[in-house]
């Protein structure tokens, strides 16, 4: 979980820091209109639930993870194949020196021997303890899979939202750069009329040749992130957000929190590998305990002799006791109590991250929607300021400077509800996966 919500800051700082990109970005250009910034649009656009869906079905991850469930029957069906009958049947031909005593064959120059082998672990502890230690394997693979799925889904929510907020920055970028276009004509204008400055034409261009530049970086930013959704969605090709999801928290917060053990993947992969270290561990006394095994071995032989007749049979059980090891029974004793002491001590880790997971997340989503209140009305109030300015700069009675300033205080605040609205969607994301709530 912390890794995660790690790679999700990691795309909100990005997107941040370009805030502060926008107050020093320098450059000139010596046109009056410049292209207008596009977005690569992609071959096909995806809902949000689709996106989910889609790469829980197709990513590799979670394919590989269905191969090792399956590996693990394997392993299953030939532990418990073990403990079962058994049948093997044999045909020997010899030939041989003849040898006659009073008229009767003794030893027969050629002869066959057929038979057919039953044989069956009677007891056989530490056997049948391996194949319901295999079969805690397979739960264990089942759980893993289900927690990779886990995985590729949340980071397949980040991407798509991540295509949200830099569309968001894109937006504004676009409109700063419409707005420092107006304020460029304005100045270029009023320098033909004999009313201004090359100085002012200047500084507008400069404004207009960054906010170029910010709509090119920007462009970028969504077509990569485009093109990640496409990579875990298991598509061959980018692939464009369709809607915008709805992440609202459970209305009983605390019941969910309740429920969490239960319902997320990570605490049951943990408690999985517990409970099958635990078993190992408690199994070990059976390997102190002796075997047995039976053999039903009827034969046929042809031709027959004076000691064997044609048809026979034997049956014979083998007990087999363990006297000395050398205390390979011990140390493997006290290697899967290790085992199970480290597998019990992963399983409170991950508990109580999880604890703190949906805290921080219950938290984040607070603090967010209060900050999103905070940059909304920022950037109202810088919209109205930067308004005034202009009026203003028009009457004459304001002055480049501080129309500049207006339209970097607006793109920031912009930018700002951008990615406020971003944490904020990752945050109520995050809650959803600290409670094991997504994917439904």
């Amino acid at each position: 979980m912390s890794s995660r919500l790690i790679a999700a800051m990691v795309v909100v700082g990005a997107m941040a820091a370009g805030a502060p990109a926008r107050a020093t970005a320098q450059g000139s250009q010596n046109q009056a209109t410049p292209p207008p910034g596009r977005v690569p649009v992609p071959t096909a656009r995806i809902t949000f639930r689709d996106a989910v869906d889609q790469a829980i079905q197709r990513n590799p991850s979670v394919q590989q993870a269905a191969t090792e469930i399956l590996r693990a029957q394997g392993l299953l069906q030939q532990a418990r194949a073990i403990t079962l009958p058994g049948i093997s049947g044999n045909v020997v031909t010899l030939a041989q020196r003849h040898v006659v005593f009073a008229g009767q064959s003794v030893t027969p120059a050629e002869q066959v021997t057929a038979n057919v082998g039953l044989a069956a672990p009677l007891f056989a502890p530490a056997l049948w303890a391996q194949t319901v230690q295999a079969q805690d394997v397979v739960r264990v693979q089942q759980v893993n899979a289900a927690d990779v799925r886990r995985q590729v889904a949340v980071a397949t929510a980040q991407t798509y939202l991540s295509i949200i907020a830099r569309r968001r920055v894109f937006e504004a970028d676009i409109r700063a750069r419409d707005t420092a276009k107006a304020h460029y004509d304005l100045a270029h204008q009023q320098l033909v009329a004999g009313a201004g400055s090359l100085l002012n034409e200047l500084r507008a261009q400069q404004v207009l040749s960054a906010d170029e530049l910010l709509v090119e970086e920007a462009s970028l930013d969504v077509y990569r992130a485009q093109e990640a959704l496409g990579v875990l969605a298991g598509a061959d090709g980018p692939r464009d957000t369709g809607d915008e999801p709805v992440l609202q928290a459970p209305m009983t917060l605390q019941a969910a929190e309740a429920a969490m053990p239960d319902a997320r993947t990570d605490v049951q992969l943990a408690a999985a590998r517990q409970a099958a270290a635990l078993r190992v561990w408690k199994d070990s006394w059976k390997d102190w305990l002796p075997t047995a095994s039976g053999l039903v071995q009827p034969q046929y032989l042809q031709p027959s002799t004076f000691f064997s007749p044609s048809l026979s049979w034997r049956a014979q059980v083998a007990v087999s006791v363990p006297l000395f090891d050398a205390g390979l029974r011990r140390a493997l004793r006290t290697e899967r109590e290790a085992a199970f002491n480290e597998s019990q001590l992963q399983h409170e880790a991950v508990l109580r991250q999880a604890r703190s997971d949906v805290r921080t997340a219950d938290e984040s989503v607070k603090s967010a929607e209060r900050s999103l209140d905070d940059a909304r009305a920022a950037a109202d109030q810088a919209r109205h300021v930067l308004d005034i300015v202009n009026v203003s700069f028009k009457a004459g009675a304001a002055t480049e400077i501080e129309v500049i300033d207006a339209q970097r205080a607006l793109l920031d605040a912009e930018t700002s509800v951008a990615v406020t609205e971003d944490l904020l969607r990752q945050a109520r994301l995050a809650l959803l996966v600290a409670l094991g709530q997504f994917p439904a």
